[in-house]
Order: C-alpha cells, then structure tokens, then sequence
C-alpha cells in the first residue's frame, strides 16, 4: 500500500501517523501465507473455503455486527495496510469505510460486486432513489459467482498454489449447489400465496427475485435510514390485507421496528407471530447455526418456510 493510502487510512480513522496504532490481537500476519482482510463475515467463510491453509483470514466486521453502520477502528487500519489482499463487498454495503476501502491499490483487493456487474446474467438490484442494493449474497447463485470469481483472483494472485486454489474452489461450487437446491426444495413447500418475506430492513430483495417472494421492510436498503411512524402503520396494514402469518427479526438489526409492527397489527384485531431470527448482513457466531455461509442460508429459509407454512 502507498504512503498516500496510508495517511488517508490515518486520517479518516482521526490518526495522526499508522505507526501509532496500539498493538492489535484480533489480528494476526503469518509469514508464508497470503493474508487476508475481509470486511464481513461472509467474504471471510469465502476466502477459508477457497483459500483454505494458503491463506490467513482476519474478518473486520464481526459476527453480529451491521456493515451500514460499522465505524472503523484504529486497528483496521493497521489490519488493511498489513494485509496481503482485502476483500470488499461493495455497492456501498461499508458505508462509512468506502473511501479507505476503495483508495487500496487495486491488485490488492477484490471488490465481491464486480464479478456481478461484469456477468451479463445477473442484475443488480436498485431501490426506488436508484441505490444499488449490496445484499448480494442473498441468492445463492451470485454466491456462485462472486466464488467463481474469488477463485480467479486468488489462481492469479498467488500463482503457485494455484491448483490448491481451484481444487477447493470446485468441492465449494458443488456445495453452494447442493445448498441451492436445499433452497429451493424448502420454498418449493410454500404455496405462492404465503411468499410474503417481512423484515427490520430490505435485506433479502435478491432472495425475493430468486424465490418469488414479495419482499417488504420497515427500513431501506440500509440500516441508516429512519423508520417513521407512518412506515410502521403502512406496513402493519400491509400485513393485514395480505393476511400475513409472520414477520422476522434480524440478527444484526435491533427488534424495536418489528415488534412495533406486530403490536399495530394487534391493535387491529389481528394475530401476527414473530417467526424467528434471520441471519441478514452477518453471520453468526460459532456453534450458532449460522456461523458459515451455507449455515446462514439454511437457517433463513428452514426459518422462513416453517413459520409461513
């Protein structure tokens, strides 16, 4: 990384100089690997299925946490200006990072969104102001190709483990089908009537388009907008029109805005269940059930059919 880089790291964590960051733990370099920052949870279960024991993997954005809102800290930036490659979601899903994050020498990173943008296939999806939605990960098939291209960069990147690179990529790809097909054989048991996915905020569009779910949220595409009274009421009447069995909480999402929606619904007379948590901008925890990408989507759709059904 340059010096120019460095000092806009510096300068936009309130830095006066890089050297002067405190120790750090939470990261660390191994000599003889290629070392890895991801931002979120799932770029980072990506680079240790496809990187495996040629790489080091350090995850800024820990379970639980939200991208939108994530503020970074001093040692991210000793973390980035260590790193060998740093892996980013894009489309503005690390909203408050993006300038550090963009500024990086572009050997040096892989932006996850770009292989989307570049496949003609796929389309990324935009809200009513024109925002391109980040939440890609949620169909399973741009995970195929955000892998496919991870598996590029890293054959390129890092030419003599080159075959280890692809080996892995390829028992990975034919786990991401047999999940999509798990997927898809569990909305298969929903009729088209109860494909109505209500959420804290509009995380699962791409999931939606995929499986035929009419998507609908309290708050936009990111957790930085405001959810205002009105957008409660419209959403408990929405509920109610459509006769909705269940709404769901977010992990990574605070649960006043749903369970508002539910006690509005109630003061209408009607019955509105809480279906359970989804795993939306981060995965989860070890030993949670959600601590790997494949986890993470099984969990979320086992949650969503059993509790629309």
């Amino acid at each position: 990384m340059n010096k120019k880089v460095k000092l806009l790291i510096a300068s936009i964590l309130g830095l006066s100089t890089l050297i002067s960051c405190a120790p750090i733990n939470q990261y660390t370099y191994v000599e003889g690997k290629i070392n890895i920052v991801a931002t979120t949870t799932m770029l980072g279960d990506l680079a240790k299925n496809i990187g495996g024991e040629d790489v080091s993997v350090s995850i800024l954005m820990k379970p639980g946490v939200d991208p939108h809102s994530y503020n970074p800290k001093p040692s991210d930036a000793r973390a980035l200006a260590k790193a060998d490659l740093v892996m980013i979601n894009g489309l503005h899903l690390e909203a408050k990072m993006g300038d550090v994050l963009l500024s990086i020498d572009a050997n040096k990173r892989f932006i996850a969104s770009d292989g989307l943008e570049a496949n003609n296939a796929v389309t990324i999806l935009k809200n009513a102001e024109g925002q391109s939605d980040p939440h890609i990960w949620g169909d399973v098939n741009n995970w195929l190709i955000v892998a496919t291209s991870f598996k590029e960069k890293m054959m390129a990147f890092d030419r003599l483990h080159a075959s280890s690179y692809e080996s892995r990529y390829n028992d990975y790809y034919h786990e991401l089908l047999a999940l999509e097909d798990y997927v898809v054989n569990r909305v298969n048991e929903l009729s088209n009537d109860k494909k109505v996915l209500i959420t804290a905020h509009d995380a699962f569009a791409y999931f939606g388009r995929a499986h035929g779910f009419s998507v609908h949220s309290i708050q936009g595409i990111s957790t930085q907008s405001e959810a205002s009274v009105k957008d409660i009421q419209d959403l408990a009447n929405l509920v109610v029109d459509l006769n909705v069995k269940a709404i769901f909480v977010e992990t990574s999402v605070p649960e006043n805005t749903i369970r508002s929606v539910v006690e509005a619904v109630q003061a209408r007379g009607r019955k509105l269940n809480i279906g359970g948590h989804l795993y939306s901008d981060s995965l989860g925890d070890d030993k949670s059930g959600g601590e790997t990408y494949i986890k993470m989507c099984k969990h979320n759709v086992d949650t969503i059919v059993n509790a629309l059904i």
